[in-house]
């Protein structure tokens, strides 16, 4: 899937996997030295993660169900935890540095198959 900002003409990521079953939003990233082969996750459903057992930063963008960003959190290091997001119902996870600078909460992104 590909992630974009169609507004900016911003990728997001062009190689999204979604986590949207319970093992895999369970276990996310964890254990992983690196995103073999795609760009980032989308988890859904999910307002709130945390970077326990992950061996790299991560760019965080937590979507709304239309999906507006409703809040970014930029270079987020291991062993941490973010705040819960009420308006959040899913999360991108890109490594940290993926995310565009122009791209800030209130954009809009459009997934593409």
């Amino acid at each position: 899937m590909e992630i974009i900002c169609k507004a900016k003409n911003i990728y997001l990521g062009k190689r999204i996997k979604t986590a949207d079953s319970f093992w895999d939003r369970l276990i996310g990233l964890m254990f992983s030295s690196d995103m073999f082969g795609f760009d980032g996750l989308l988890i859904k459903p999910c307002n709130s993660i945390h970077t326990f057992f992950m061996e790299y930063n991560l760019d965080v963008a937590f979507l709304d169900k239309d999906l507006k960003i409703v809040k970014i959190i930029r270079n987020l290091k291991p062993w941490r935890i973010t705040g819960l997001y009420l308006k959040a119902n899913q999360v991108l996870e890109l490594k940290a540095g993926a995310l565009d600078s122009k791209i800030v909460e209130g954009d809009q992104v459009l997934c593409l198959n």
